[in-house]
């Protein structure tokens, strides 16, 4: 199991170096100048110039990447040209409401999808299916921004039941319980129809499956056979879709938290690239895709928990 982790987690490494590549190369072409941007519209080409010098933006691509590689490996990610305040602060500021919000959608979603990707299958042909199955595919279909404005304006403004604009404190405290409901069902409502569907469809073919059949004829009750025996083996390609989920879920944290002027990662993400803070988007485009990698390495680590298998190949 010890090899095998660390044969996952040294893939991930190119993968991460490669996202730092793009990531830097992305704010290369965005057209605004970082040096403009600091020293302000009414600045002097000479003014302007300094700064570029100071900021080392008159070096060749090659060479600033490798600085920026050399800072980042002494855990250094710059300061902010905006507020001059050092990226690795408002990252910190931020990277907590950001997995609240992804803990809210996740805590329910999950099970919720399962239970009823689980039940639908048990049920198969029933009008619970069909029912299930036509709200996944709506649960799809829908765009998160869509969502979340339609439950602000219901929600929050039509019948103001719940507060939708900024985060009202820690998620164990009770303005914060309640700041994080509309954001974390928005981020976790398109979460629930992929899932359902995929357990669907993992959970019948196990319940056709010999050693279930088997199960059954042993006199075991339907609830330990489907738990135990079907839902079980149908996790692996479940996991897999989660993980998937989860990542992208990143990218719905992005809408979301503009949405709902969530202070996350995601709406500090949004904010930088608009005011072409290339320091912040930079710091944050590496902490959403070392999340990301994150998720897909333990991902494949759960793979070699459900299916010992796995850990051979």
């Amino acid at each position: 199991m010890r090899r095998y982790a660390l044969q996952r987690l040294a893939l991930a490494a190119p993968v991460l170096l490669g996202v730092l590549l793009i990531g830097f190369l992305l704010m290369q072409v965005v057209p605004t100048d970082p040096a403009t941007v600091r020293a302000g519209p009414q600045a002097t080409a000479e003014v302007v110039a300094a700064i570029r010098t100071e900021l080392g933006l008159d070096e060749p691509i090659w060479t600033q990447f490798f600085l920026y590689l050399s800072r980042l490996a002494q855990g250094d990610l710059g300061v902010s040209i905006i507020n001059s305040v050092p990226v690795t602060q408002e990252l910190g500021a931020t990277i907590g409401p950001t997995l609240e919000l992804m803990f809210a959608a996740l805590i329910w979603s999950i099970p919720l999808g399962i239970l009823l990707g689980t039940l639908a299958a048990y049920w198969r042909g029933s009008w619970f299916d069909r029912i299930t199955m036509a709200v996944s595919v709506a649960g799809v279909s829908l765009p998160v921004f869509f969502l979340g404005l339609v439950l602000i304006w219901i929600v929050g403004f039509q019948y103001q039941l719940l507060p939708f604009t900024g985060r009202g404190g820690p998620l164990w405290t009770m303005d914060g319980f309640l700041a994080v409901i509309l954001p974390a069902v928005t981020l976790g409502g398109v979460f629930v129809g992929p899932v359902a569907r995929m357990t669907r469809t993992a959970v019948v073919d196990s319940l056709t499956a010999d050693h279930v059949r088997t199960a059954r004829a042993k006199g075991l009750s339907e609830f330990r056979v489907v738990l135990r025996h079907a839902l079980r083996n149908a996790l692996i390609p479940v996991v897999t879709l989660i993980g998937l989920q989860i990542g992208f879920l990143l990218g719905g944290a992005v809408v979301t938290e503009t949405i709902f002027s969530w202070p996350g990662v995601g709406r500090l993400a949004v904010g930088a690239i608009l005011s072409a803070d290339f320091p912040m988007a930079q710091g944050t485009i590496i902490v959403l895709s070392a999340g990301f990698i994150v998720i897909n390495l333990t991902v494949d680590l759960l793979y070699a928990v459900l299916d010992p298998r796995v850990r051979l190949s």
